[in-house]
């Protein structure tokens, strides 16, 4: 198979999505570089990959001409140029300009807290909330001796 990530249903002879960890496995690479050997089936990806070696900034924004290494970082600085937030709250209806914004907003309406100290024990919802806590508590230890 190559990098193509449906396959052909023999019994209905319709195209079908695989799961992500067999479409993985089954692609052929067909970008590869020449610099350190990594191959990809995307040539986003490669694009992306290739500029650590270069310093490339291969994406650029029309409005401003900022220009950037990651397609992604490129989208998130045009909906903030724009003041688009096309990334949605379906519990609030906020509104943000970057998905990992509503991600991180979600976790108030489900307290989620995947952020753990290691030390005590005590979680978190935010990373940078994790960080300043380790800094205080290391800060405090510190203190004590």
């Amino acid at each position: 198979m190559n990098c193509e990530n449906k396959v052909k249903c023999k019994i209905q002879s319709k195209k079908i999505g695989l799961p992500y960890d067999i479409r993985k496995e089954k692609r052929k690479p067909s970008y590869h570089c020449d610099i350190c050997g990594k191959s990809f089936c995307r040539e986003g990806n490669f694009t992306t990959h290739r500029s650590i070696h270069t310093g490339d900034e291969p994406y650029h924004c029309d409005i401003c001409n900022t220009s950037f290494s990651h397609k992604s970082h490129l989208t998130n600085h045009k909906h903030i140029q724009t003041g688009e937030k096309p990334y949605h709250c379906d519990i609030c209806g906020k509104s943000f300009s970057e998905k990992g914004h509503l991600t991180t907003h979600k976790r108030i309406h489900t307290g989620e807290k995947p952020y753990h100290c290691d030390i005590c024990g005590k979680s978190f919802s935010h990373g940078i909330t994790l960080t300043n806590h380790k800094q205080q508590t290391t800060q405090q230890h510190i203190n004590c001796i």
